[in-house]
């Protein structure tokens, strides 16, 4: 009796085995397929992908972006030039102007304040 129960036992036991063998094979197989494909549309360059897309993204970005992108970059460095001229110009810290007027001239700084020239 138990040489035909271990029989049954070996029996269940190869079919489970060959159906797992199978489907994990055939799993492999696909996942290979898929990832080649996937390999085949990554290595495509933009305009081999979709040209139409790829030419109006590249219209937009030259005609449209770039252009805004160049004012905002201007706007800033401009409001950032004024508020260094105006930190360093405002009479409380006097190097720009000191040192402007005593190389232009053989005066002193205080002597161009008080309004004497010797």
């Amino acid at each position: 009796m138990q040489s035909i129960l271990d029989a049954i036992t070996e029996w269940i036991k190869e079919i489970l085995i060959g159906a797992i063998n199978g489907n994990l094979s055939t799993m492999f197989g696909d996942v290979n397929e898929k990832v080649g494909t996937i390999a085949a549309e990554v290595g495509q360059t933009p305009q081999g992908w979709n040209a139409g897309i790829f030419s109006m993204v590249q219209t937009l970005s030259e005609n449209v972006i770039v252009p805004i992108a160049g004012l905002v970059i201007t706007y800033v460095l401009c409001v950032e030039l004024i508020s260094m001229v105006t930190e360093k110009n405002n009479m409380h810290d006097d190097v720009c102007c000191k040192r402007c007027i005593s190389n232009a001239s053989n005066t002193t700084y205080s002597q161009l304040i008080c309004g004497r020239m010797i």
